[in-house]
């Protein structure tokens, strides 16, 4: 994993004060370290069998639409409101100050697809918890949770206790 860590690069104090922001976006740019980060995501899906992958925006999508790729699955992207031109349904969750609220087409998920959620980092939980509520609200089975980056000191992952989760690299 430290070829693909030291491709993680740390931006203090954004977007706010006291924030310690991980850029994915060296990463990115580095089409070797590109590949092994695919590489590795897709070893710890292994051999399940995946319908659709739904990515949070936005950088949920850099990975989350090659994975689809891979897996010659449907890319489903969750979005804030009022960005998908189809109708939609919506989820709130929980920011520190107020709520906010996910979007997903209303015809993304067909009943018992299996679905794969990505995104680049679980921090508190609050966005993959909401992403989790509109794929079974539309009656997929989420296979895994799968994320690059896991800030353990948020305790994200306690809001997917019922789910199964696994990150690429921990914080």
């Amino acid at each position: 994993m430290q070829k693909i860590e030291k491709f993680i690069r740390e931006i203090e104090d954004f977007p706010k004060n006291g924030i310690h922001f991980k850029d994915i976006t060296p990463l990115l740019a580095n089409p070797e370290a590109s590949k092994l980060c695919l590489e590795k995501l897709m070893e710890m899906i292994g051999s399940e069998k995946i319908d659709k992958v739904v990515g949070i925006e936005a950088r949920g999508f850099f990975f989350g639409t090659l994975l689809a790729q891979q897996l010659d699955a449907g890319f489903v992207p969750i979005r804030k409101p009022g960005k998908l031109p189809y109708k939609t349904i919506a989820e709130p969750y929980e920011l520190e100050y107020g709520l906010d609220s996910l979007e997903m087409h209303e015809d993304a998920i067909e009943k018992g697809d299996r679905v794969l959620l990505h995104d680049d980092v679980l921090a508190t939980g609050g966005t993959a918890r909401a992403a989790c509520k509109l794929i079974e609200s539309l009656g997929g089975e989420i296979v895994q949770c799968n994320f690059l980056i896991e800030l353990k000191f948020l305790n994200g992952i306690q809001k997917l206790k019922n789910q199964h989760v696994k990150t690429l690299l921990k914080y």
